[in-house]
């Protein structure tokens, strides 16, 4: 059994596959945000429920938001306070007597992805979080790219270049971002950003949702507003796409249950390409909130799940 853990700052989910990927059972709490000790003694309470109900010692995987460090087997994440520094892996594969993998969340949203049925013919995919924050994962040959600090796939905190500030104007707010920089991309293209973004410039706030409404409804202020904001995402994709030269971008989020962004983008990201790329194909996430516990999941298979299972 496959165990695959996707936790965040409200919940920790855990959900049982079978080999070939198949959900059997999942089960979900709120995230103990007390102390440390709470927050492992509730994990240590569903692998072993999960263990009891399946008869067997699973298999367990877990995407959290933050940076794995491998070598110390600890976890920094600013949205868990309780978690932030702690030995998580360390703590619990003592507890439950197995080896554990983690890794970031939107890592494991990019390789449930690659693993769709769908996508498993793309050996090079990128997977683009645009939700409360922007968040990326790298996928090459099947395997999630970590790098030397766990950092890899980090591709919300890229700088605004040259194209970007074009697009938004040279007098733009440098804001600040979560990371402590400034200029991150993450703060004008997520979906906090997109909601920044229009009250910067028409000096009202307004939710994703109702902004997108407007649009649909020919308001003049949110035409120009998203106009501006899909000129800004294909200007954005590019500078990812010459870094990692994806056969596939897997868009995950909020924003990307918006329409039209599979159908003007990548007309909007050819004028910013270098005369040799082609423009990948562009899809919505197939999984949707279940990805990040699947992708999780296989995080704990020790072997290329290509080459011994079938993935639905």
């Amino acid at each position: 059994m496959l165990y695959g853990f996707d936790i965040g700052g409200t919940k920790i989910e855990l959900a049982v596959f079978d080999q070939d990927l198949n959900q059997l059972w999942t089960k979900r709490i709120d995230t103990p945000q007390s102390s440390y000790q709470a927050f492992l003694d509730a994990m240590i309470s569903l692998i072993n429920e999960a263990d009891q109900r399946f008869k067997i010692k699973g298999q367990i995987g877990i995407g959290i938001p933050g940076i794995i460090n491998d070598q110390e087997k600890t976890v920094y994440t600013t949205n868990i306070e309780a978690v932030k520094n702690q030995p998580l892996m360390a703590d619990l594969e003592r507890a439950v007597d197995r080896p554990i993998f983690m890794n970031n969340d939107a890592n494991c949203f990019a390789l449930s992805e690659a693993y769709h049925k769908d996508f498993l013919q793309y050996n090079n995919v990128l997977g683009v979080i645009l939700g409360t924050g922007l968040g990326g994962g790298i996928i090459i040959n099947h395997q999630v790219i970590n790098g030397a600090n766990g950092c890899g796939g980090e591709i919300g905190h890229l700088n605004l270049s040259v194209n970007m500030l074009n697009i938004l104007g040279k007098d733009i707010p440098l804001t600040q971002c979560g990371c402590g920089l400034k200029g991150c991309c993450e703060r004008y293209l997520s979906g906090t950003g997109f909601e920044w973004l229009y009250h910067y410039y028409f000096h009202k706030s307004l939710k994703a949702k109702t902004i997108i409404e407007h649009y649909y409804q020919g308001d003049a202020n949110a035409e120009q507003h998203i106009d501006r904001y899909l000129e800004l995402l294909a200007a954005y994709l590019v500078n990812v796409m010459v870094i990692v030269d994806p056969q596939l971008i897997v868009l995950g989020g909020g924003l990307s249950n918006f329409e039209l962004i599979y159908q003007e983008v990548p007309k909007r990201i050819s004028k910013y390409l270098l005369p040799q790329m082609t423009i990948p194909r562009i899809e919505k996430a197939r999984f949707g909130d279940a990805g990040g516990a699947r992708g999780a999941a296989l995080l704990s298979l020790a072997k290329d799940p290509l080459n011994e299972h079938t993935i639905s």
